[in-house]
């Protein structure tokens, strides 16, 4: 696929959310901020299980999904990439929904911690690459129904 076909596509798959905004569903994250808008199919991780889990063994992950990480309150959290076998992006938000931190490309296997701060109810694990790409970075806006109505971006 050329360069220009891409790029068209990837305008009318992020572009067309802003219209939707208000369309907030369970398997679906939103995002805003000064790069335009996105939307990400996503598998929730919102138990202790999943949580644990969360995308370790995911051999290949389609580019516009991820999985949302939901704690039940604000917390310090901190990841790692034992046995994720793909990079990834990590989008670490607060309670309100806003973007706090962004951590690019972590290493598949690394036994590191990947710290995204102490007040964090929320956490996006998307491609690696792709929050640089869109332009995805803090103070950006998260939407989705676990984020409630005090979020930055509430669901109507």
């Amino acid at each position: 696929m050329g360069k220009r076909a891409y790029l068209a596509g990837l305008i009318f798959f992020f572009g067309w959310t802003a219209s939707a905004q208000a369309d907030c569903a369970t398997d679906r994250v939103s995002l805003r901020g000064a790069f335009g808008s996105a939307q990400f199919s996503v598998s929730v991780a919102d138990d202790v299980e999943e949580r644990a889990r969360g995308l370790m063994f995911v051999e290949k992950m389609p580019r516009a999904t991820g999985m949302l990480f939901v704690y039940d309150r604000p917390q310090p959290v901190a990841f790692w990439m034992k046995n994720t076998l793909i990079p990834l992006d990590m989008v670490f938000a607060g309670a309100d929904g806003v973007v706090r931190k962004v951590h690019e490309n972590a290493v598949p296997g690394d036994l590191t911690g990947i710290p995204g701060g102490d007040d964090i109810q929320f956490v996006l694990e998307i491609n690696g690459g792709l929050a640089r790409q869109l332009g995805i970075e803090p103070g950006a806006e998260m939407q989705h129904p676990a984020i409630g109505q005090t979020a930055a971006w509430p669901c109507s």
